[in-house]
């Protein structure tokens, strides 16, 4: 479980400069550069990312299971995921409706997959790792909301194009994730596959 907390400080703490620190990390890119700092960022998110996923492998052997969820459950998290990935491809997707109303997607994208990933998994390492990720994106979508009314940041409105497309972004990702991709990576098969 150490390792785990201590992937989850790294690549959620380098993650946190912008809700934490973000006059310091205006300084440290003045100083160092933004492509150093961008270096730095990535090897620090990369390690703490590895630290992450072999820590969670290894907490994942201890069973200490905090509550049950009902079977039907499942479904309700297939669902949040489907939301996930949609919300996922509106952070790439240009000119859609989504971005343009909520703004940063990509965060919403991880507080739905953290909040769907609670609800179905009541084991102390997936509520450690959930509920850190849960937490992180509650806390960075206030920072960014906080920061696009001080900078008065407005958002291109999206049409349907681009919104069509990034519906249908988000439901082959989550498709080909779950059924393919989510099974080998996590040993967990979500819909039954």
């Amino acid at each position: 479980m150490l390792t785990l907390v201590l992937g989850l400080f790294l690549f959620l703490g380098i993650h946190s400069t912008r809700i934490f620190a973000d006059d310091w990390r205006a300084q440290a890119i003045g100083k160092i550069g933004p492509l150093p700092w961008k270096g730095l960022y990535s090897v620090l998110s990369l390690l703490g990312f590895a630290l992450l996923v072999w820590g969670f492998r290894m907490a994942r052997q201890d069973t200490l299971v905090l509550w049950l969820s009902p079977p039907w459950m499942k479904h309700v998290t297939a669902v949040l995921m489907m939301v996930s990935f949609i919300l996922l491809a509106a952070a790439y997707v240009p000119r859609n409706s989504i971005k343009a109303r909520l703004h940063h997607p990509m965060v919403l994208a991880v507080k739905t997959w953290a909040f769907g990933h609670l609800l179905s998994n009541g084991v102390a390492a997936d509520v450690l790792l959930f509920g850190s990720f849960l937490l992180w994106a509650a806390l960075s979508f206030r920072a960014a909301r906080q920061r696009d009314r001080a900078n008065g940041t407005v958002y291109p409105p999206g049409n349907a194009i681009g919104t069509s497309i990034t519906i249908a972004a988000g439901l082959l990702g989550w498709s080909v994730f779950a059924l393919f991709l989510h099974g080998p990576l996590s040993g967990v098969r979500p819909l039954g596959y």
